[in-house]
C-alpha cells in the first residue's frame, strides 16, 4: 500500500524564494531503495526543503526529568542562578498552552499537602502542580489535540500508575535507559494518530514508506534497543502496548511478528531531534555588541555555565526525542554528503541544507553518521552503520577506501576483539532508513 506523490511531499513547508520543493523521489535500485533527487540547480548553503514530521515524541527519560532547556537552575544544581540579558531568550512562556486534561494534582493531592505542610510554594510544589503536558503555543496544543492527543490523554489517571498507559511508559524507562535513541511513545501515537483520523488508510500509506527489514535484521535492531533480554521484554511491551492502544484497522501490528517489524520502523527510521533553548541564548549573547570588558565578563560567566551544568546535569541538558519525516527517509546515506539535516528553528521541523552545489539529477545524500565519524576509517565507519542502519555503505568515500586494512588503530582493533563481529557480516546494501 504506496503512498502518492502528493502525500509523500504533503508534510513539506515552504521554502522562500521557491514555488515548489526541489526535488523527486525516484527508485534507485532492489538493494538501496528509494532516493531523492534534485529537479533543479541547487546552490551551497540552500535549503532544499524544510518538512514537519508525521509523529514526534520527546524521549521518556528526558520527559521524567524535565529537560527544559531553559531551567538554567535546574540544570546548574544553583537556585539562585539568574541569566544575564533574559531578553535574548527564545522561549515564550506567555505562549505556553496545556492540555486542560491532563492536571497532574487534584483537590488534596500532593502539591496541596506538600504546601499546606511547609506553608511555601517551592518549584517542588509548583512542578507537581503544573500540567504534564505543555504546549509551546494555542496552535500546537489544538494540532495536537486533533491528530493523536484525544486517543492518548489520561485525563484524571494522569498519576494513577495502574493507568495502561502509565503502565507501558514505566516498563519502556525500565528497558531502555538514557543515552535514548528511541520512544516507544513515537509507536504510540502513531497508532492514536490512526484511530482518531477520518481517513485511516491515507496514515496507513504514509506509516508504510518507511523501510522494511527481513525478519532476522529486525531482531537485531531491537536486541540494540533493548539489550540482551529482548525477547521477554518486548513481549511484555506489546502485550502493555496492546492492553492501551489496540486498534483493529492495525491489527497486524499488534501481533508479535507485526510488533517486532514496527519496532524496527521506529528504531532505524527515526530522526533525532534535539532542540535548546540555552544554545540559542548563548548564541544571541554572542552576536550582542558589548565593551571588550564586558564581553570578557559575559564569556566567563557563560564558561562558568557549562561547567556548572556539566557537573550537575552532565550531557544531558537538551530537549530531545525523535520523529518520524517522511521526505528526508528517502534521503540515502554517504560519508561525504552533499546535504545536511538541523533543525536551526529550534521545535522539530526539520532543515535539509545543501552542502555542495547539486546539479539537476544528482541524488541528494544525508550522512548517519556524525562529523567525527565520518572522520574514522572505512572499518570503523562500517562498524557503527552495520551495528545502528544494517547496510554497507558503498559511498565514493568508501569505495575509494577499499583497498585499507580493515583495522587502522589499535584502538579500533581492540574495540573490535571486544565485541567479536566480523568484518564480513552477511548484509545488505544502503537502504533509506535514517
Amino acid at each position: 500500500m504506496a503512498a502518492s506523490m502528493s502525500d509523500v511531499f504533503s508534510f513539506c513547508v515552504g521554502v522562500a524564494g521557491r514555488a515548489r520543493v526541489a526535488v523527486e523521489v525516484r527508485f534507485v535500485s532492489s538493494a538501496k531503495g528509494k532516493g531523492l533527487f534534485a529537479t533543479q540547480l541547487i546552490q551551497k548553503g540552500e535549503t532544499i526543503f524544510i518538512e514537519r514530521p508525521l509523529v514526534a515524541a520527546q524521549f521518556l527519560w528526558n520527559a521524567l526529568y524535565r529537560y527544559r532547556e531553559e531551567n538554567a537552575q535546574r540544570l546548574t544544581g544553583k537556585p539562585g542562578q539568574v541569566l544575564p540579558h533574559p531578553e535574548l531568550c527564545s522561549v515564550r512562556k506567555d505562549l505556553h498552552q496545556n492540555c486542560p486534561h491532563c492536571q497532574v494534582s487534584v483537590p488534596g493531592g500532593g502539591a496541596e499537602v506538600l504546601f499546606r505542610e511547609t506553608g511555601v510554594r517551592t518549584d517542588l510544589v509548583m512542578a507537581l502542580e503544573s500540567p504534564k503536558v505543555m504546549y509551546c503555543s494555542a496552535e500546537c496544543r489544538l494540532a495536537a489535540a486533533e491528530q493523536y492527543h484525544q486517543v492518548l490523554c489520561p485525563g484524571p489517571s494522569q498519576d494513577d500508575p495502574l493507568h495502561p498507559l502509565n503502565k507501558l511508559q514505566e516498563a519502556w524507562r525500565s528497558v531502555h535507559y538514557p543515552p535514548e535513541t528511541a520512544s516507544i511513545m513515537l509507536m504510540a501515537r502513531m497508532v492514536a494518530t490512526v484511530k482518531q483520523a477520518k481517513d485511516k488508510d491515507r496514515w496507513i500509506r504514509l506509516f508504510s514508506q518507511f523501510c522494511n527489514k527481513m525478519a532476522n535484521e529486525e531482531e537485531e535492531i531491537v536486541h540494540k534497543l533493548l539489550g540482551d533480554k529482548f525477547k521477554g521484554q518486548l513481549e511484555l511491551l506489546r502485550r502493555l502496548f496492546t492492553e492501551a492502544l489496540y486498534e483493529e484497522a492495525l491489527s497486524q501490528w499488534f501481533t508479535p511478528d507485526g510488533f517486532r517489524s514496527l519496532f524496527a520502523l521506529v528504531g532505524t527510521n527515526g530522526q533525532g531531534i534535539g532542540t535548546s533553548s540555552l544554545s540559542q541564548w548563548v548564541h544571541a549573547c554572542d552576536a550582542l555588541e558589548l565593551k571588550p570588558q564586558d564581553r570578557e565578563q559575559l564569556d566567563a560567566f557563560i564558561d562558568q555555565l557549562y561547567k556548572d551544568i556539566e557537573a550537575a546535569t552532565g550531557e544531558f541538558l537538551n530537549c530531545e526525542g525523535s520523529g518520524l519525516f517522511v521526505l528526508q527517509s528517502c534521503c540515502n546515506h554517504s560519508c561525504v554528503p552533499n546535504a545536511e539535516t538541523s533543525f536551526p528553528e529550534n521545535n522539530f521541523l526539520l532543515h535539509v541544507t545543501a552542502l555542495e552545489d547539486i546539479k539537476p539529477g544528482e541524488e541528494i545524500c544525508i550522512s548517519y553518521l556524525d562529523c567525527c565519524q565520518r572522520e574514522r576509517s572505512r572499518h570503523s565507519r562500517h562498524k557503527i552503520l552495520r551495528e545502528n542502519y544494517l547496510f554497507v555503505c558503498s559511498c565514493p568515500k568508501c569505495l575509494a577506501e577499499a583497498d585499507e586494512p580493515n583495522v587502522t588503530s589499535e584502538e579500533e582493533e581492540d574495540e573490535e576483539e571486544e565485541e567479536g563481529e566480523p568484518e564480513d557480516a552477511e548484509l545488505g546494501d544502503e537502504m533509506t532508513d535514517v
